[in-house]
């Protein structure tokens, strides 16, 4: 069997020129990284403005498991098969980041015969963007300590600053750190630590942000600590929004590329779903569909997290509504949902396949609630057997749905036109009305209440008072309109990873707060998770090398 990265290897790649007239651009409006990728010019899109928008779909997936979902292959087929029947698409997801790609997961731009390339690029360093943020993030670090080296003129509280450093890996050993050790001339030592450079601030505001003036506006509204008398002190107080903007000019632009089939993708931005709000870039998102008569983007992780932020924060602050959603599952993660062990995912088992299908009826319910059609999409493994996939449909149409197999990874967007046609059946019906969960006028509680027992269907959330201390303080000082951004593990719609299929009568636990006001949400911690990930006992770097040829091995 073929390998992704020998397909990704062997495919016909056109020039990024050509790509980019597919959607009507010239040369002039592309910025070119190589013959393959390019980012599009700040002027062609302000030149947009006004033009009519095509449809958006949203492919989201029920909670992942080590058995595999491919929503990011499904997006990539769907892109492609919409492009077979006639519909003109433009596929829009998110960046790769260092962490996971040397951690766990390894690399990820689709697979099969649905993928996006160049893939080793995307990959690793790509256009640069996630090294620009990182480098935004720490320049208002330095300029923080640098600003209380300096005889502190605004009175910051060392104790009370909230602005941490990051970087893009996983690295356990940075979670709490003391910096400024060393004596006088070393600075202000305090306690610190790092998260990973997909949650800092810098990258929600740069998936969030419109354009440059609105980049600047909203890095200087960030909140980096308070003053001895606890009055908030912002990157705009410390002069830091235009240094930062500097650096993140070029990386505000988006990335242009292709699929195996040569259609055009916007690959930018890349926030995690489970600690940040997970979703590609809105400057991406808003310029596909003025080229484009349908967009097909991904939000991460399971519909609880991904799909969840995509609809309550990325479309209520960029003023986007989706005109379909579709939501992936495989028969292998749903008998592992049922119980079954990843070594016997192989073998027939419709009971616990049922059993399983509660996590899919449960994502159901709850997208719906958003008033918003639905399709799923069987993602297609060769060990399936017809009877589980008929169990699968079967209980597709008790929830009212329609459950249709792709084949994309083995053939391309040719095994999901069954799914594109369905997924164009639905939203040129019109049939959405998309509401968000919650009012903007909710107290931010409420809203992480509401999250929990209508989206999780906890019983109970627990905080400690000093978290209700702060989300009152902020709800005073004119943030409590704002959104909240769940940060949970991906693996349950409880707080606990073990917890598969849909579970019941528990409490999901609230450790921690953070205010995001430059992005514009709240941040909630919930659990165990971390935002700064470690490496497992047997990280893929590994297994990554080059081989004799000067190739990369093992990312893929």
């Amino acid at each position: 069997m073929t390998s992704d990265i020998e397909i990704a290897r062997a495919a016909r790649k056109r020039p990024i020129a050509e790509i980019a007239a597919k959607l009507g651009m010239g040369p002039h409006d592309l910025l070119p990284y190589g013959h393959d990728k390019a980012k599009i010019t700040h002027e062609f899109i302000a030149g947009l403005s006004g033009r009519k928008h095509g449809r958006l779909v949203l492919v989201t997936a029920i909670n992942p498991t080590p058995a595999g979902e491919g929503k990011t292959t499904t997006t990539v087929g769907l892109g492609d098969a919409l492009n077979r029947i006639g519909r003109r698409a433009t596929i829009c997801i998110r960046e790769a980041s260092l962490g996971p790609n040397f951690g766990m997961k390894g690399g990820a731009a689709g697979g099969g015969m649905a993928q996006i390339v160049p893939m080793e690029e995307m990959n690793l360093h790509f256009t640069g963007d996630f090294h620009a943020i990182t480098s935004a993030h720490n320049l208002l670090s330095a300029m923080i300590d640098n600003h209380i080296h300096w005889g502190n003129e605004l009175r910051i509280d060392p104790r009370r600053v909230t602005w941490r450093r990051v970087m893009d890996m996983n690295d356990r050993a940075l979670r709490q750190t003391v910096i400024g050790l060393g004596g006088p001339a070393n600075g202000h030592s305090r306690e610190s630590g790092f998260d990973i450079t997909v949650a800092s601030e810098v990258m929600a505001i740069l998936c969030l942000a419109g354009d440059l003036a609105d980049l600047q506006d909203r890095l200087g509204r960030i909140v980096i600590g308070q003053t001895f008398d606890k009055s908030p002190v912002t990157a705009r107080d410390i002069g830091a929004d235009g240094a930062m903007t500097v650096l993140l000019r070029d990386a505000l632009q988006p990335n242009l590329v292709q699929t195996l089939e040569n259609n055009p993708a916007f690959v930018h931005g890349g926030p995690f779903a489970n600690i940040a709000h997970g979703c590609n870039s809105v400057m991406a998102t808003r310029t596909a569909l003025a080229l484009s008569d349908y967009v097909v983007t991904e939000a991460g992780f399971g519909a609880d997290l991904g799909a969840e932020k995509f609809l309550d924060i990325k479309c209520r602050l960029a003023g986007l509504e989706p005109d379909a959603v579709v939501l992936v599952a495989t028969v292998r993660a749903l008998k592992m949902n049922g119980g079954v062990a990843r070594g016997d995912l192989a073998h027939e088992n419709v009971a616990a396949l049922q059993r399983g299908c509660a996590n899919l009826g449960r994502h159901i319910e709850n997208l719906r609630g958003y008033g918003l059609p639905v399709v799923v999409a069987i993602n297609h493994f060769t060990s399936d057997t017809e009877a589980e996939i008929a169990a699968v449909r079967d209980y597709c149409a008790t929830h009212g749905v329609q459950g249709i197999l792709c084949r994309h990874w083995a053939e391309g967007g040719k095994g999901a036109e069954e799914l594109a046609r369905a997924v164009a059946r639905l939203a040129e019906d019109g049939a959405s009305d998309f509401a968000p969960l919650y009012p903007d006028e909710m107290t931010l509680w409420q809203k992480i209440e509401t999250i929990c027992k209508r989206i999780y269907r906890a019983d109970h959330v627990e905080a400690p008072p000093a978290i209700h201390e702060k989300l009152a303080e902020w709800q005073a000082s004119g943030f409590g309109n704002m959104p909240v951004c769940m940060a949970k593990t991906q693996y349950s719609f409880s707080a606990d990873p073990t917890a598969l299929g849909a579970p019941t009568g528990f409490t999901i636990p609230l450790r921690e707060v953070r205010l995001s006001a430059g992005a514009g949400f709240i941040v909630a911690i919930c659990g165990e998770v971390m935002t700064m990930p470690g490496l497992p006992r047997q990280p893929a770097a590994l297994r990554i090398g080059l081989d004799e040829h000067g190739r990369i091995e093992g990312l893929f």
